[in-house]
């Protein structure tokens, strides 16, 4: 699959599911709204499409606001105590990501791919990321469909940042990476559309089953 075909497929289908999402992110605005919460709607952050080139990532926020220094890195065990219940329920049914759909019409990321990494953890392992980014990040992917429950286990069980920090890569980048080298390796459309299903399988009450291609993916890489 070339870039230019898989730009066009990504352009267009989230043209498709740009009315539908802005109707569902406004329901969930005023939800929020409803239950108090007077704070910003969107996260804004900052993630990295290649080595050197960031661009701000959109999601729904699911955190409380807390001062002091802003928090970097993946969400560990030490900062459960910030997650709200509507964020938890947003996390669970990962409609906080709905956002990303501008994301994706404005080109920084595609439906399938790596997950943007932080600017930290592609400094700390530069090598590797060179070529887990060689392929647009995506809001979906083999890591996804295979390891994420896998990852919010491991990271929950860390209770300070730097634990959080240390676990994730040791444990969880080494794992992501081998599934993205494999998506890589056997990208198509096909393919693309076979992971955006298996990924609404998890959150719609459709049938599902994982490729059996890949079904020793989790012994080899988790």
């Amino acid at each position: 699959m070339n870039t230019i075909g898989k730009r066009v497929f990504d352009f267009g289908f989230a043209s498709v599911l740009l009315v539908p999402i802005l109707l569902i992110l406004t329901v969930l605005w005023i939800a929020m709204r409803l239950r108090g919460d007077r704070g910003a709607f969107l996260y804004i952050s900052e993630r990295m499409k290649t080595v050197d080139r960031p661009f701000t990532l959109y999601k729904i926020r699911t955190m409380e606001v807390e001062e002091g220094p802003k928090n970097y890195g993946v969400a560990g065990g030490d900062k459960a105590h910030r997650i709200s219940p509507f964020g938890r329920f947003l996390r669970k049914t990962r409609l906080d990501e709905l956002p990303q759909i501008f994301n994706i019409l404005k080109g920084d990321i595609s439906f399938v791919g790596p997950r943007p990494p932080d600017r930290i953890y592609v400094e700390a392992c530069p090598d590797l990321y060179r070529q887990v980014l060689r392929d647009r990040p995506g809001v979906t992917g083999l890591a996804t469909i295979f390891f994420h429950t896998h990852e919010e286990y491991i990271v929950a069980r860390c209770k300070t940042p730097a634990e959080t920090d240390a676990v994730y890569k040791r444990r969880c980048i080494p794992r992501k990476a081998g599934l993205d080298f494999l998506y890589h390796r056997n990208k198509t459309l096909c393919l693309d559309v076979y992971i955006i299903y298996l990924t609404a399988a998890k959150l719609l009450p459709i049938p599902s089953r994982q490729m059996t291609r890949f079904r020793r993916v989790k012994k080899k890489h988790i």
